[in-house]
């Protein structure tokens, strides 16, 4: 059980990490801002997130239902009428939409690619509205419509781009996305990452759902490694771990792979948190501060590109960029938010470190909670006596903490989008068995 410390850091952080979706927000169309930089750009994966926060917030009282409904309301209906094309200046094409929206005007920004992966953020969170505001007044009844024809509307056979794969697997697999300038980009969606959820909702689609084999292709690359004493399907940032499992609970699921290996990704996501407190703990590059409760390596900002010379050793600095244990990028950075997201799976660990973080490292903490990453090696005195700290939050990094927050008192979110059909359905089709998915509801139109 949690202590009253623990308790009272969890709520006090939830509610106001919940506020970068009210305050970082359109409401003219409720496009959430990618982070708190001037001039930000809409992150579509964000405005995903906030689509699902809205009922959590509903249900804490932080808004009230009529108003979630109609937020949600008015973000889709404008994804729904806003311009498909091959329009570079257009907000989406076949169904999916561009990473960065201008916050105004909703078309495309910074020519960023057509995302394959945050578009399913974004049906994500449009699916999990449509489950909560199942009320008989016309908000609720235009989201659950909206949400709906948002997602039947992705043509994810489009998306396997077939015509320019390599080989028959790779023409299996999903596109990263596609650009109106040079079309699809080269990379695919294979290997265990974050696109667990991607192909769950691809294969579910009833109106352009992709073979089975895609799962078995996208699974053919996974890497199953034994690092300090966990068996485990590697990857090595945190947040691959968890960003499919904000939005469905994995316990007692398991696919081919999985039944091969005795676990489900739910287990292997706890396994996988507690390599990350272990490689703290061993901290074999010798960075200021990390241990059993300061730790969390995964995507963040960093202090920026630098070169150091440290304690007898060259150090190197980056910017944003995906770190990960224990190979892979690490320069000392950590993410408060990739703790929190762990909360589900171990919370005999995550709760002592949240704890410790919010205590050790006040300067960590502002109006919308933990902000994103600090890195205690970095010398760097405006920010505290520990270090570089971020100065602004990302939504990508906020709706995590909210959501898991969430699942792990009361599972909610996970009820709400296993109430969806074409998750169901999706997840039958790539060979899940198990658990909730035993008794859930399939899409009559998509199991064919």
């Amino acid at each position: 059980m949690p202590t009253a410390r623990q308790t009272a850091l969890l709520r006090s952080l939830q509610e106001h990490t919940f506020d970068y979706f009210r305050y970082e927000r359109n409401p003219a169309n409720g496009l959430i801002k990618d982070n708190t930089r001037e001039g930000s750009p809409c992150s579509i994966a964000a405005v995903g997130l906030a689509l699902a926060c809205y009922p959590v917030a509903v249900e804490h009282g932080w808004m009230a239902r009529t108003e979630a409904a109609e937020a949600v309301r008015t973000t889709l209906r404008f994804f729904w009428t806003s311009e498909q094309s091959q329009d570079p200046d257009a907000t989406g094409y076949k169904g999916f939409y561009y990473h960065f929206l201008d916050m105004e005007t909703g078309r495309r920004a910074f020519r960023s690619e057509l995302s394959t992966i945050d578009t399913t953020f974004l049906l994500a969170g449009g699916l999990v509205a449509a489950q909560y505001f199942d009320g008989n007044d016309a908000a609720e009844a235009d989201v659950r419509t909206l949400a709906d024809a948002l997602y039947r509307r992705a043509d994810w056979q489009w998306a396997l781009n077939e015509e320019g794969a390599e080989d028959t697997d790779k023409g299996l697999a999903v596109s990263h996305g596609w650009k109106p300038e040079r079309g699809f980009l080269r990379a695919r969606w294979q290997g265990y990452n974050e696109a667990l959820l991607l192909y769950a909702l691809a294969l579910g689609s009833p109106t352009y759902p992709i073979p089975e084999a895609s799962y078995a292709a996208w699974a053919t690359t996974y890497k199953w490694k034994t690092i300090y004493g966990y068996p485990y399907l590697y990857a090595g940032p945190l947040f691959i771990h968890q960003l499919s499992h904000v939005w469905i609970d994995f316990r007692g699921l398991q696919d081919a792979f999985m039944r091969t290996k005795g676990i489900d990704y739910f287990e292997n996501s706890r396994r996988a948190t507690y390599v990350q407190r272990e490689y703290a703990i061993r901290n074999p590059c010798g960075y200021s501060e990390y241990g059993p409760n300061t730790w969390g390596i995964t995507a963040s900002a960093g202090p920026g590109r630098h070169t150091l010379w440290m304690d007898g050793r060259s150090r190197e600095f980056y910017d944003y960029r995906a770190r990960g244990v224990p190979w892979g990028l690490d320069d000392g950075t950590l993410s408060p938010w990739a703790v929190v997201a762990s909360l589900p799976f171990a919370p005999e660990i995550v709760l002592p470190a949240l704890v410790h973080l919010d205590e050790t490292y006040p300067e960590m903490t502002s109006e919308y909670g933990f902000k994103c990453s600090f890195n205690p090696t970095f010398p760097e005195d405006t920010n505290g006596a520990h270090g570089w700290v971020s100065q602004g939050y990302y939504g990508l990094d906020q709706g995590p903490i909210v959501l898991m927050i969430e699942n792990h008192q009361t599972g909610k979110p996970w009820q709400w989008m296993q109430r969806c059909p074409y998750l169901s359905t999706g997840l039958r089709r790539a060979g899940f068995t198990g658990g909730w998915l035993d008794s859930a509801p399939s899409d009559s139109e998509g199991s064919s």
